[in-house]
């Protein structure tokens, strides 16, 4: 993970805006925000940054790479997948497995989602090839994964927002 800098300015005075800089992520923030306020802008502003990044689309061959990496990251490599691929059948659910064919396959929904929301599936996925259901055993083994709480409450929001009538005239910021 790279570092965060903050720069307060006292011109600023509502944007807020972030952008790569070498190693590292700046936000850019209005001085009289609060520090629950800048926390609070601060991680929507570098899952922000994560989407726009993971918009190039990973092809299938890439995609059962990635598993591969989550499996010996997470699992010891002990999930192992005959096929991992992108889906656009899938309108109701993230990803689905069938662990007797060792097939992963993933909603094209979550292309252009954050890198990590994407991993989760995976991991979750992956450990189906393990446990099947989601039993104890199961979510103890997905705990292994450390922003599955965090890519969980991204993908219930994701859900909730979709169900938000849309207004016109609105903005979504």
């Amino acid at each position: 993970m790279s570092a965060i800098e903050v720069r307060r300015s006292a011109r600023r005075r509502r944007t807020v805006s972030a952008y790569r800089e070498g190693d590292r992520t700046v936000v850019l923030i209005p001085a009289r925000m609060s520090e629950a306020e800048e926390q609070r802008w601060v991680n929507l502003m570098l899952d922000k940054l994560a989407a726009q990044e993971s918009r190039r689309v990973l092809g299938d061959a890439e995609l059962a790479e990635r598993a591969e990496r989550l499996s010996a990251q997470y699992f010891g490599g002990r999930a192992r997948p005959a096929s991992v691929r992108w889906v656009t059948n899938q309108n109701t659910r993230w990803g689905s497995c069938t662990p007797a064919e060792g097939s992963i396959r993933l909603s094209h929904r979550l292309q252009g989602m954050p890198e990590y929301v994407v991993d989760y599936v995976l991991c979750h996925e992956l450990a189906h090839l393990l446990v099947p259901g989601h039993g104890p055993d199961f979510w103890q083994l997905l705990e292994a994964y450390p922003r599955t709480e965090r890519a969980r409450g991204y993908l219930e929001g994701v859900v909730a927002a979709s169900r938000l009538p849309h207004s016109p005239g609105t903005r979504g910021e």
